[in-house]
């Protein structure tokens, strides 16, 4: 049975959504997990760079627990948006590891402290700022499954690959005569409203 102790619970769902952002990199060359596929520039690996400064800040800065690694793209004078996509000097394997080892960091966060333990995010407006380990747990799970979300789309306008997490699609079982006059038929829907 699993435990259902609320901090062990939100860990959990933490973890899960960590290893589908990790998944959906998986099987693709070089170029498919860098490339743009939104007019801002989303890409997979800069999710998951994004991610590792999430996981950082709030689970580091927030509760006086810094993180020793190097991080090189979180400095005060890095440029906009550098944490949202991949430089060519920058790999997959560099990337994932920094992912994972703050993501180990955290864990010693939430293992040590209680759901109720105070913290800061000294970013967010004053009235916001003080917090507890409970708030960023779910702001963090909150944060990295949007980014889960937006994986699971780029995945698909790459190489039509879908699905909640490895072995569990979460979708029906169309083969791809099927989706194609499922889609199909969502078009003809939209296209019906728009005409009414």
């Amino acid at each position: 049975m699993a435990s259902t102790d609320p901090k062990t619970v939100l860990h959990r769902y933490l973890q899960s959504a960590r290893e589908t952002m990790v998944w959906k990199l998986d099987g693709l060359r070089e170029y498919d997990v860098r490339r743009p596929l939104t007019p801002t520039g989303t890409n997979l690996l800069g999710l998951v760079k994004h991610l590792t400064g999430v996981e950082f800040g709030y689970f580091g800065a927030t509760f006086d627990r810094p993180y020793e690694g190097p991080i090189p793209w979180l400095t005060e004078d890095a440029e906009d948006n550098v944490d949202m996509w991949a430089t060519p000097e920058e790999t997959r394997a560099d990337i994932i590891g920094s992912y994972r080892d703050v993501c180990r960091h955290s864990d010693l966060t939430i293992a040590d402290l209680e759901l109720d333990s105070p913290g800061r995010v000294e970013p967010w407006p004053p009235k916001r700022r003080d917090v507890t380990l409970e708030a960023i747990l779910v702001h963090v799970i909150a944060e990295t499954n949007r980014h889960a979300g937006h994986a699971d789309i780029i995945r698909e306008l790459i190489d039509g690959a879908a699905g909640l997490r490895d072995g569990v699609s979460n979708l029906p079982d169309g083969d791809p005569a099927w989706w194609a006059r499922h889609h199909d038929r969502v078009e003809q829907a939209a296209r019906a409203a728009e005409n009414r």
